[in-house]
């Protein structure tokens, strides 16, 4: 009786894990954009992307875009190179000329 008590324990517990990190608020860049064109607020939101171009210089530190107006911007190198698909909360999010510049942290 222990001995199933304990594989049952250790299943659920791994259900719990695996599951755990997969509820994403937006699962890709164009329903994001859209939410923040609408005027949505997304701090704390976690939202799926693919880095379409990685820019480690730019002025607002190490920056992946994630299409024409998605700056996702942070001072720590994310590790990531262009074509990946990655999951981030967002911090805080801004406007500047036309673009949104997104602080993330990575989920």
């Amino acid at each position: 009786m222990k001995k199933l008590l304990s594989v049952f324990l250790v299943i659920m517990m791994s259900f719990v894990l695996f599951s755990c990190g997969k509820n994403v608020d937006y699962k890709d860049a164009e329903s994001f954009e859209s939410a923040l064109n609408s005027g949505d607020d997304l701090t704390d939101k976690t939202v799926t992307f693919t880095v379409k171009k990685f820019a480690p210089d730019s002025t607002f530190g190490y920056n992946l875009q994630a299409g024409e107006h998605l700056n996702f911007c942070s001072e720590n190198n994310p590790n990531v190179k262009e074509g990946d698909t990655i999951t981030v909360k967002v911090d805080e999010v801004k406007s500047f000329m036309g673009s949104y510049i997104i602080y993330y942290e990575m989920s």
